[in-house]
């Protein structure tokens, strides 16, 4: 069994994923419920927040591919980076997944050097707000400042999903 069944009933088969196996609700949901640094935080913090958050930080043009940028987690988790590099067949999967969700939603097919700036951006933000920089050397985040306009407080996951979705809404109408 190569699947997953996800909250709206549609099973996700990780080998064979088609465009109308994403469902928007589905990765909202998910991405609220996922915590980020792995869960090691002193309170509850989602990926969906993070996602609206990095989506306020980007121009206009950027903010629903920045919105979008960790949507694969939906499907895969949110595996931290060290172990990431460890799993190559993960890798494959999550760049698949994250391909046919930037075909379906008519994103870019590769990741803006702005978003990806962005995102470093917010979790030099999120270190610092989620007291979780200890002064640890984090050598992807040399020169990378925290942001000055941005505040983490972390929100509950259905606070979270109604964020997400706001946001998702109200950037779909900007598209059309």
């Amino acid at each position: 069994m190569s699947f997953i069944q996800t909250l709206s009933g549609k099973h996700f088969d990780y080998l064979n994923a088609q465009k109308d196996d994403v469902d928007i609700e589905d990765i909202a949901t998910a991405l609220s419920n996922i915590c980020r640094f792995a869960g090691h935080l002193p309170e509850f913090y989602s990926v969906a927040q993070h996602s609206v958050l990095c989506s306020q930080m980007v121009p206009q043009e950027y903010a629903f591919e920045a919105l979008m940028h960790d949507a694969a987690e939906a499907y895969c988790q949110d595996i931290p980076a060290p172990l990431k590099r460890l799993l190559p067949d993960y890798r494959r999967i999550e760049t698949q997944v994250d391909d046919l969700i930037r075909s379906k939603f008519g994103l870019p097919l590769h990741q803006s050097d702005l978003v990806k700036y962005a995102d470093l951006i917010l979790l030099a933000t999120e270190r610092r707000d989620l007291e979780i920089d200890d002064g640890t050397q984090c050598l992807i985040l040399e020169g990378v400042p925290a942001s000055d306009l941005i505040q983490v407080v972390p929100l509950r996951p259905g606070q979270a999903y109604g964020l997400f979705m706001d946001r998702f809404n109200e950037l779909s109408e900007a598209r059309q």
